[in-house]
């Protein structure tokens, strides 16, 4: 989707390992992508099937994310919800691990949620907002209007996440 980035992290090899640049403002800024980090944030799902999302801000509390998984494995999941993208409603998954050093990019107007492949699984994750309570949205992980094909049974949900209503397209809140 346009504005979406699967990241692979440059490795430099030595005999200690590698090391890799996971973030540079210059480097972002300079592909036309948002710079700005206002916050750094870390989750950990103990059981396999934990589901975080889909979350996203309404304006102008619009965030952007740039995250990894820092231990475990989890299938990171977007859904495009810019009204004039010709990839509006769609959604797309990958998974992310602790060893393939891969990174998302999530702009601005989509919506965010990941479901642990493996017990213990931990992202990391860089937003471009602050946390703003009143502009918080979210849709359900199995929302009918997405049908978002989860690589996993969905064992555990958070009761915020699960009450979202069905997507109404004439009541979208963006």
């Amino acid at each position: 989707m346009k504005g979406a980035f699967i990241v692979e992290v440059e490795k430099i090899n030595d005999d200690r390992g590698f090391f890799g640049r996971v973030w540079c403002q210059k480097e972002m800024e300079s592909r036309g992508l948002n710079g700005v980090v206002r916050q750094c944030n870390t989750s950990l799902s103990l059981e396999k099937g934990t589901v975080r999302g889909m979350h996203y801000q309404i304006s102008p509390y619009q965030e952007s994310k740039f995250l990894s998984c820092t231990h475990g494995r989890v299938f990171d999941v977007i859904i495009d919800l810019r009204l004039d993208s010709p990839t509006f409603m769609q959604w797309f998954g990958t998974i992310l691990d602790e060893y393939d050093n891969k990174m998302m990019y999530v702009p601005e107007k989509f919506a965010h949620g990941v479901v642990s492949l493996k017990d213990n699984s931990q992202i990391t994750y860089m937003v471009s907002e602050f946390y703003t309570a009143g502009s918080e949205r979210g849709i359900r992980y199995n929302d009918p209007a997405f049908n978002i094909e989860w690589p996993v049974e969905i064992g555990v949900v958070s009761e915020k996440d699960i009450c979202h209503p069905d997507f109404d397209l004439e009541n979208f809140d963006h």
